[in-house]
């Protein structure tokens, strides 16, 4: 069905770029970028999906259901995302607040061809329909020999408006611990909405100024027609290797500083703190219990507990849940028993998402989702959708939302100031440029 070639090139980072660029010409891309973050999980550096020969688009309503008959049937590669509001899927939950995005729920598409780089090799892999491109895309990729019609149009300067202002949040906050003080949850990941009305952005240049800023090990840029999310995720929902599935759960921010002494202060402070690694604990309690519902018996394993990461922007708190699964133990199904994932939600997780529901003021839609690809030996791998911008370019509406975990320690001031910190990147690439396309 798929013809593979490789080839070897000197210079990746130019390769990169121009593939990127050369992905521009079709409907459907997800791109998904490693940015030379490896670890022992890793199948790619990067991996490119585009044009579609048969996708899979659908709202909530029996949405895993739809997409276990799609991947099986196909048999093949497939590449796409998962809503948060898949959420009413799985649980008898819904999603009533506003929307200024209008994504699809769920999206995956066949992709004609797949292009993936693993230090200095790219590999091509195209259906047998379309093979014969092979040699002169990647020729025409190498020497930027392509041409990519871009419709000059006016472009605005980006003014970010808050959907809940600082007030109201504070009160939501304080809503949510009374609902952790009487017992209803433990922890709850609470979310706000910055946005833009009327505003045209390049996407491409936006995603590469977030990615330039970031250097993020799950980094995205996802187009569907007119829709795009352009993300700099730093977590791993899930990946399924053979018989064993992995999740990497983040929870504890920290700022960075140009002081090098101050910067591993800031990294052992949060390596310390109580409430950081109680929060982190909580959600790999829930993660093990996901896991354990696809899981073999005994098979469910923490492999780091509240490890200290650091990124371009932040220090992060992530820790390694792994586990065994059967065989014929269907990869969708894997994925409903485990979505949304533990860190965006709370435990009780249904509890959460219910209380969720009721203090947030937007949908989430496909932030606190997830993107990624099902192979056709029924493997998988999906980030977190955080760090994100979203963009809808014919309602000319751009959106990115941030979180923090509140539990029973938390202060609403101290967790606006994190959601600041997780902001500041999206923030600085929309406020800071006005990008004419």
């Amino acid at each position: 069905m798929r013809s593979s070639t490789s080839f070897t090139v000197s210079n990746i980072a130019n390769f990169k770029e121009s593939l990127l660029q050369w992905a521009q010409q079709f409907s459907d891309v997800v791109w998904l970028d490693s940015n030379a973050h490896k670890d022992k999980y890793s199948s790619f550096d990067v991996v490119l999906a585009v044009d579609g020969l048969t996708s899979l688009v659908t709202d909530h309503h029996n949405a895993f259901e739809d997409l276990t008959t799609y991947q099986s049937e196909t048999k093949d590669w497939i590449f796409g995302y998962l809503s948060y509001d898949l959420k009413n899927n799985v649980e008898r939950l819904s999603s009533n607040n506003f929307d200024g995005l209008n994504f699809p729920d769920l999206y995956f598409f066949q992709p004609k061809k797949i292009i993936s780089i693993s230090g200095n090799t790219i590999v091509f892999r195209y259906l047998n329909m379309v093979d014969d491109e092979t040699e002169s895309d990647f020729e025409s990729i190498l020497n930027n020999s392509y041409e990519i019609e871009e419709a000059v149009v006016e472009t605005h300067p980006v003014k970010i408006k808050l959907r809940i202002f600082k007030d109201s949040y504070f009160d939501r906050v304080r809503k949510m611990l009374d609902h952790i003080h009487r017992g209803d949850i433990y922890e709850a990941n609470f979310c706000q909405e910055f946005y833009a009305q009327e505003t045209v952005i390049n996407p491409l240049k936006t995603y590469n100024k977030l990615n330039d800023i970031s250097k993020a090990p799950f980094a995205t840029f996802v187009k569907i027609g007119d829709k795009y999310l352009l993300s700099a995720s730093p977590e791993r929902y899930i990946k399924k290797r053979k018989n064993k599935i992995i999740s990497q759960p983040i929870k504890g921010t920290a700022k960075r500083s140009l002081d090098m002494e101050e910067d591993e202060q800031l990294r052992k402070n949060l390596e310390n703190d109580v409430k950081e690694r109680a929060e982190n604990i909580m959600i790999v309690d829930l993660v093990r219990n996901d896991l354990s519902k696809s899981a073999k018996k005994g098979s469910v394993e923490v492999k780091e507990l509240c490890k200290v990461y650091t990124f371009s922007q932040v220090h992060q708190m992530i820790s390694t849940v792994v586990a065994k699964v059967s065989k014929s133990k269907n990869p969708v199904e894997i994925i409903k028993e485990t979505f949304p994932m533990g860190s965006m939600t709370g435990a009780p997780k249904v509890s959460a998402m219910k209380i969720i529901e009721d203090l947030e003021a937007t949908k989430r839609g496909l932030y606190s989702g997830a993107v990624g690809y099902f192979t056709p030996e029924n493997n998988f791998d999906f980030n977190v959708v955080i760090r994100s911008i979203l963009y809808n370019a014919t309602e000319e509406y751009v959106s990115f939302s941030v979180g923090s975990a509140i539990t029973a320690k938390a202060s609403p001031e101290k967790e606006y100031e994190e959601c600041l910190i997780k902001a500041k990147a999206m923030r600085e690439v929309l406020e800071g440029h006005s990008y004419a396309n």
